[in-house]
């Protein structure tokens, strides 16, 4: 008896609910609606998974793993940049970065000398930089790169 009356209850609730789904009415309003919060029950679960990754990253960081070389030149170039262009003032457009088999060439025309050193200081400290080529100069300076040509 008890196996029976589990099954007639598990029965009317299917029942029940289909028929609250399944109305002609406000059926189609309430289905969704369940598919709405679904979808964000499925969004508030991705966000914190997104963020359970950021503190894996933020802690594996912590203990000195989270910074790892680039595997490849151009993708190198571009961590440089993001580096030593992030302040709001620094030269994005007067100076171009390129990678060669962990090389970094800075090439550019600047208006300060002190930016050419803090721009190779910046290049230094990114990770996977073996060595700094830098061909940045002043307005009226020969470029490093073609000193010393005729």
């Amino acid at each position: 008896m008890p196996s029976s009356f589990k099954t007639f209850v598990a029965g009317a609730a299917v029942g029940g609910a289909a028929a609250y789904l399944l109305d002609n009415r406000s059926g189609a309003q309430r289905r969704q609606q369940l598919a709405a919060a679904a979808r964000k029950r499925k969004r508030d679960v991705e966000g914190a998974a997104h963020s359970a990754q950021g503190v894996v990253a933020k802690a594996q960081h912590a203990a000195g793993g989270g910074d790892t070389a680039p595997t490849d030149d151009i993708t190198l170039a571009r961590k440089v940049e993001t580096e030593i262009f992030r302040e709001a003032d620094a030269p994005k457009g007067q100076v171009n970065v390129q990678a060669i088999d962990g090389v970094v060439e800075l090439r550019g025309q600047v208006d300060n000398p002190n930016t050419i050193v803090e721009l190779e200081r910046r290049t230094r400290q990114v990770t996977g930089v073996h060595d700094v080529r830098n061909f940045v100069h002043l307005p009226g300076q020969t470029p490093g790169n073609l000193a010393g040509r005729s």
